[in-house]
């Protein structure tokens, strides 16, 4: 999905499963030697990595993706160390969620954003390897009808709300099949809002997002549960189509798996959304 927010931990049994100078390359002719002399960056000898802004815990700590703190800017970091970049020779660029997967050319070699590995955006940009797999989780205040669901069916008759251009739209409409529309809000901010003054009954976002939210923004809800989205939501690096950088980003992510250091990330920064009950 994307994004909301977050400081806590999450989730447990969770898969851990560019604008680049050549970005109207096939990724099929990727540079095969994956170092900092032979891979075509944004700008030569430098890693240009981009996500949104502002950037929430637990994915960035401080809204700082500079520092290596959080889950996305230590998975980032650690995919410049497999390529050879120092932390110095990682820069970081602001770009917005909703235009990271637009067709084009990128400033940047590859974003990190809580980007789910979708087939409509992969029509249009790369993707890496998957380095995260979350579930979606259902919100609602405390006080109303929707915290009381014990199932997906529970909550057909809610009203609920869901960010524009995320995953959750999808997998609320074909695991919840809610009675009416789901109201599509334009930004993160835009869907607590609407939660806090009570213009929906729930809302959907990704685990990690709702145990943020619940715990830092409306500490008047709960997380109801979660439940896994149709294919299940994969986050992976993005980059523009056909970037040369893309089996060598994928390659990086692959190696991390295989060592255990995307399951030691996953623990120091996500652990601990297992609480959270699952809906059927």
């Amino acid at each position: 999905m994307k994004k909301l927010f977050s400081t806590i931990l999450l989730v447990p049994a969770l898969v851990l499963i560019s604008g680049c100078g050549s970005s109207s390359t096939d990724s099929s002719t990727t540079a095969t030697v994956c170092t900092p002399s032979k891979l075509p960056t944004h700008t030569k000898g430098t890693l240009t990595v981009a996500t949104d802004k502002p950037a929430y815990p637990p994915y960035f700590i401080g809204d700082d993706p500079t520092n290596g703190k959080g889950f996305e800017s230590a998975v980032a970091y650690a995919i410049g160390k497999q390529l050879g970049y120092s932390p110095a020779k990682v820069k970081w660029v602001t770009e917005p969620f909703n235009s990271s997967y637009a067709p084009g050319p990128k400033d940047f070699d590859f974003d990190v954003n809580e980007i789910s590995i979708t087939p409509p955006r992969a029509k249009e940009v790369d993707f890496s390897s998957p380095y995260y797999t979350a579930n979606q989780a259902v919100v609602a205040l405390k006080d109303s009808d929707a915290a009381n669901a014990k199932s997906l069916a529970d909550l057909k008759d809610a009203k609920i709300g869901v960010q524009i251009g995320t995953t959750s739209l999808a997998a609320v409409e074909e695991e919840i099949d809610p009675s009416s529309q789901p109201e599509v809000f334009n930004s993160s901010s835009d869907v607590v809002t609407a939660l806090k003054n009570e213009q929906v009954d729930a809302v959907v976002v990704d685990l990690p997002t709702a145990l943020y939210l619940t715990a830092a923004q409306v500490p008047t809800a709960a997380v109801v549960g979660q439940f896994s989205a149709p294919g299940g939501d994969q986050w992976g690096a993005l980059l523009a189509k056909g970037s040369a950088l893309t089996a060598c980003v994928s390659k990086a992510v692959d190696a991390m798996r295989s060592s255990g250091e995307l399951a030691q990330l996953n623990k120091r920064w996500m652990s601990q959304a297992a609480g959270a009950p699952e809906l059927h």
